[in-house]
């Protein structure tokens, strides 16, 4: 779903954690790895009965897919791209609507899943072979915005023309939703993986957190910094791999829904490179990341001042090239840069 992969696979590394955390039995650590979503998957957890989860969780998540899947012409989102109308088969639909509605509110229109159509002219969606230079901006601003839609825990419809593109969020919630299948098992010491999003649960053996590298937009596959979490989710948002130049014009994926514009990520438009964004839950976190890219570095710190709910770790470029750094009080302790 989401084609940015900003956290790279979360490292069997050990780190203290800086509270003190109660003592945990040791047992062995089960570890499994797949494909979903067109990205990979990997999850670690702690079960003193040894239960490997593979083939549920690979049925957990076909069944996201068959709900909230653009590349799938049978799933419930491109049935309703399709006709404007649709009744839930799943509550998954439901729940990130009722979250997009959230963060769209939040956020002044910066994170808004109506951009399908924008996405389309562009080049990011499921059409190919367009022409991004004569794309008219104007005539599809008409069916960008969440007023377009009207839904409720059973149908959602909205006028001809009107398209979702979910991958902004809906990667988050499948982290969230095998971090739950979990618990309902029992199992409460967890790490999840998929397409770089992470959620994580209790700790390792020793009482040691869970290790998750970022990577550094400027030289991709190698690490910016590492981040100790516990009971936390982490996702990260950035313009530095799903892009492409035309004419010397370089088109990246994050669209702003509030003027049509597709974001570069240069010095001269917005320094920001990449930001990853620490919530309670992964579907919180992936919705803010590309709000937050949206809206840019300063922006972005003013908005948090009255959220201490969320925390980022966000990188940019300075003037004369040279990567930066900016972390929140809340995550900086567990931040360790490279």
């Amino acid at each position: 779903m989401k084609h940015i992969a900003g956290v790279i696979s979360t490292l069997l590394l050990t780190l203290p954690l800086v509270t003190m955390a109660a003592p945990v039995k040791d047992t062995a650590m089960i570890s499994i790895q797949g494909e979903a979503q067109g990205t990979t998957y990997q999850i670690r957890y702690f079960d003193p009965q040894n239960r490997n989860f593979k083939h549920s969780i690979d049925s957990v998540l076909t069944e996201f897919d068959k709900c909230l899947s653009l590349y799938r012409s049978d799933s419930e989102l491109s049935a309703f791209n399709r006709t404007s109308r649709h009744t839930f088969r799943s509550a998954w639909f439901y729940d990130v609507l009722v979250k997009s509605k959230e963060i769209h509110a939040a956020t002044g229109g910066a994170f808004d899943p109506t951009i399908m159509p924008l996405s389309e002219a562009y080049g990011f969606g499921n059409k190919k072979n367009v022409d991004p230079e004569n794309v008219n901006v104007d005539s599809l601003l008409q069916f960008i915005g969440f007023k377009q839609i009207e839904f409720n825990n059973k149908e959602i419809k909205a006028r001809p023309g009107v398209k979702l593109d979910l991958n902004g969020i809906a990667q988050g919630y499948s982290v969230d939703i095998v971090g739950a299948f979990l618990k309902s098992r029992g199992i409460h010491r967890f790490m999840v993986e998929i397409g770089g999003e992470v959620i994580c649960s209790g700790t390792k053996n020793g009482g040691n957190a869970w290790i998750t590298g970022i990577e550094n937009p400027l030289k991709p596959q190698a690490l910016a910094a590492t981040v100790a979490l516990t009971n936390r989710a982490m996702t990260t948002a950035g313009n530095y791999r799903n892009h492409f130049t035309r004419n010397g014009i370089t088109y990246n994926h994050i669209i702003d829904p509030r003027t049509g514009d597709p974001l570069t990520g240069s010095t001269e438009q917005t320094p920001l490179l990449s930001v990853t964004v620490f919530a309670k839950d992964a579907i919180t976190a992936d919705g803010y990341d590309t709000a937050f890219f949206v809206m840019g570095l300063e922006a972005t710190k003013t908005f948090l001042k009255n959220r201490k709910d969320i925390d980022v770790y966000m990188l940019y470029s300075s003037e004369d090239g040279h990567l930066m750094s900016y972390a929140t009080d809340g995550i900086k302790e567990f931040i360790q840069e490279k």
